[in-house]
């Protein structure tokens, strides 16, 4: 059993909805907490219940806008362990800055790292979050991660719709392993397409290697940001004659701007995400369909509490 006699869930303003999706799969209420900003933009947070000695749980994807978020985050964190909290776990479905997570060129930052030592300092005892753009970055912290993942819901889904001529897609060399593990789950062959990046936001195809002709091709990708790299791969599969039947899946629908125009492409038949992060009307298509990830936060959340073991979420 848990050292703490209670436990307490609070969402910040990112994502509201999943929080309190968390809080009915869990059976419990939501915290009460106040948050508002000053007239200068500042951002204040008061919790309106004890918290002393509590195990307490923080909902706060880093959303656009990721800026405002973080920002959020980090004074409830400082709110509750000026409370004495027993123990502050930050759930962060969406990492930001997570694809910052290396040094590509002279004199820039690893943002990633960054925001793992500022959640460390303020006081966060654990993280839970999801398909971060790379792994590694449970590395950047030292304190406990648990990195979750979509995976498994994404490939039950796809097995439900028994696609007999289905083939897996990486879109580049970074989601190999994942396709790999998803075409595996459902004895699909696998295609890659390998690109470089000269600029943020900007991809051009290399090479594709894999047999797509006249199949169902299903693109699986941790984000989708502006679709800029989605059509790339959309216009290789077209062009190698696969089925205008294209089937996206992506835990993290950033879905900037203007990615709900390029994602409506005809041969985009389905596009599939999870709601990591809130899906406004103007990002969503009629074609898209959203996966809840709250019930494996919820069960990550009961056996962090009761002291359970988290691993057997992982896959």
């Amino acid at each position: 059993m848990s050292q703490f006699s209670k436990m307490k869930l609070f969402t910040g303003s990112a994502n509201p909805q999943l929080g309190q999706e968390l809080a009915d799969f869990l059976g419990i209420k939501l915290g009460s907490v106040s948050i508002s900003r000053f007239a200068n933009g500042e951002i204040y947070v008061r919790y309106e219940e004890s918290i002393r000695g509590v195990d307490v749980f923080v909902v706060q994807p880093l959303a656009n806008p990721v800026n405002e978020n973080l920002m959020e985050l980090l004074i409830m964190i400082d709110a509750l362990k000026r409370a004495s909290a027993g123990r502050i776990t930050a759930i962060v479905p969406y990492y930001g800055y997570a694809r910052q997570e290396k040094k590509t060129a002279p004199r820039e930052p690893i943002t990633a790292r960054m925001v793992a030592d500022i959640l460390t300092t303020v006081g966060t005892d654990r993280v839970v979050t999801m398909d971060l753009h790379s792994p590694a970055i449970q590395g950047f912290f030292n304190i406990p991660v648990d990195h979750l993942t979509a995976l498994p819901m994404l490939a039950q889904y796809i097995k439900d719709k028994n696609i007999q001529d289905g083939v897996i897609i990486a879109p580049d060399a970074g989601s190999v392993k994942k396709a790999e593990k998803l075409a595996a789950r459902l004895h699909m062959p696998l295609g890659v397409m390998y690109k470089r990046r000269p600029a943020p936001n900007v991809a051009e195809l290399s090479f594709f290697i894999g047999e797509v002709e006249g199949k169902t091709p299903i693109i699986i990708d941790d984000m989708v940001d502006t679709a800029g790299s989605v059509m790339q791969v959309v216009q290789a599969l077209v062009d190698r004659g696969a089925k205008q039947e294209i089937i996206l899946l992506t835990t993290h629908g950033v879905f900037s701007p203007p990615a709900r125009e390029r994602l409506n492409h005809p041969a985009i038949k389905e596009i599939v995400c999870t709601n990591t992060l809130p899906l406004t009307e103007d990002k969503a298509l009629p074609k898209m369909h959203v996966l809840s990830v709250a019930p494996l936060l919820g069960e990550a959340v009961r056996r962090i509490h009761q002291n359970i073991s988290v691993s057997v979420l992982f896959d």
